[in-house]
């Protein structure tokens, strides 16, 4: 048993009350390739682990594949005895679920703050590197920005069709960003936004995207990172609940067409000191040029983490608002790291390479841990594509050379963790030839 949480106590008693007809909740976390597993638990015993009952699970659910299978990546998952690990309840996120059949919560779980975190789950790499700013008197605010598409319900010979107008029934097959769009799927958006509230996400503006049956989601502001974070990572669930829930589909995959925008995780980011004085606009913003470089020299080797499977790779270099290079510029969608403009207070960073479909506790600890470098070391960063159309890094535009290179940086061992590093990229290198090895109908055509 360990110590009672009072406030955890009161919060399932409280939705217990709220919720009577809730009789399970299912307990979730977020695993490497950005997938949730867990277990669903009765109520009566959800209401014991708040009391201090032990909530355990296997260490190596945080390894599965994209496909839900284990790799063998050193002694894990096969010679290990696949032991089980502690987890915490995440107090603040016990929801009710709307797009069940039957009434259902849902509450996150987490290693970090446990007495033996799992060094390479998400969320504590996340956990680690706040603690170690905060260490240093920054205090990160972040917000999150999704992109997603809506497809038709049903797949044709395997692929998916474009959504239809619930209006009219006509597939949205044109690219546009009228806001026409929004009338016209407002029953299903409206659900998706009004459900992200119930499950605590501050939802604010939605933007009709470029591409056909694309939109945008901006969230609050946060001076909870990992509650960010949380956020994005529940938003995707329920969206794709909802959808089906409106039969449709909803999509985070970065790149579903080659002829239209692909789909990204735009992360804003300020810092701030315990006087609450932003940070990056200190000594006239020399601070902001030090922690953009930093950026800039973190990201080319934090690919894996930006894209992380082989079709997020074909967003990058596309000719709408993806980046081709490392680079940063004020008001600049060409650039990898945006200066939006803003006066002192709400100075930030818009980090704009990862895909839509990467972890987003993976992606904040890589942004801030690229920042904290780049501020400690006084970082100079080249030249904004305000001044040079031309400035900018190469970075690795394929998932074997990205996790050789983010394997070789004792920056990111030393940012994000010698360990979750190897872990990672060897769940990376053989998810990625697992998913090479299927002879596809092209390849037949091409060379049988």
């Amino acid at each position: 048993m360990k110590a009672i949480s009072p406030d955890l106590l009161a919060e399932v008693r409280d939705f217990r009350k709220r919720h009577p007809d809730v009789r399970y909740v299912d307990l979730i976390a977020l695993d490497i390739p950005g997938h949730f597993y867990g277990k669903r638990y009765p109520m009566d015993m959800l209401e014991k682990v708040a009391a201090g009952s032990a909530l355990k699970l296997p260490q190596n659910c945080v390894l599965l594949g994209t496909q839900g299978g284990l790799f063998e990546i050193g002694d894990y998952c096969f010679n290990d005895g696949d032991p089980d690990a502690n987890r915490r309840l995440v107090s603040g996120t016990l929801k009710p679920v709307n797009w069940e059949a039957k009434p259902l919560g849902q509450m996150l779980i987490t290693s970090d703050g446990t007495e033996a975190p799992i060094v390479f789950e998400p969320r504590e790499v996340l956990a680690r590197v706040l603690s170690r700013l905060q260490s240093k008197g920054i205090y990160p605010v972040v917000a999150f920005e999704l992109e997603f598409y809506l497809f038709d319900k049903n797949f044709r010979d395997g692929l998916p069709q474009h959504a239809r107008n619930p209006l009219t029934g006509d597939a949205d097959d044109q690219p546009n960003m009228h806001i026409d769009r929004l009338s016209c799927f407002s029953s299903v958006l409206d659900d998706m936004a009004e459900t992200a509230r119930m499950q605590g996400i501050d939802a604010t503006v939605i933007t009709a995207e470029l591409g056909p049956g694309q939109f945008e989601i901006n969230f609050g502001h946060l001076d909870d990172a990992l509650r960010a974070a949380d956020w994005a990572a529940l938003f995707a669930r329920s969206t794709r609940g909802v959808a089906l829930k409106h039969g449709c589909r909803a999509s985070f995959m970065s790149k579903p067409y080659l002829q239209h925008p692909g789909s990204g995780m735009h992360v804003h980011v300020s810092l701030y000191d315990d006087a609450r004085n932003n940070i990056l606009a200190a000594d006239n913003r020399r601070a902001l040029g030090h922690a953009a470089a930093g950026c800039l020299e973190f990201l080319p080797h934090c690919m894996p983490i930006f894209a992380p499977n082989h079709n997020a790779f074909r967003r990058l270099g596309s000719a709408v608002n993806s980046a081709k290079r490392a680079s940063w510029g004020f008001e600049d969608r060409d650039a990898s790291v945006r200066i939006p403009e803003s006066d002192a207070k709400n100075l930030r960073i818009e980090h704009r390479v990862a895909g839509a479909d990467a972890n987003p506790y993976l992606v904040l600890a890589a942004i801030l841990g690229g920042m904290e470098a780049g501020l400690d070391g006084s970082r100079t960063p080249i030249p904004p594509l305000n001044e040079d159309r031309s400035s900018g890094i190469e970075f690795p535009v394929e998932m074997l050379e990205a996790v050789r290179a983010m394997q070789s940086s004792s920056a990111i061992r030393e940012s994000l963790g010698a360990e979750f590093v190897k872990v990672y990229c060897e769940n990376k290198r053989q998810d990625h030839i697992a998913f090479l090895h299927e002879i596809s109908a092209r390849e037949y055509r091409w060379y049988l």
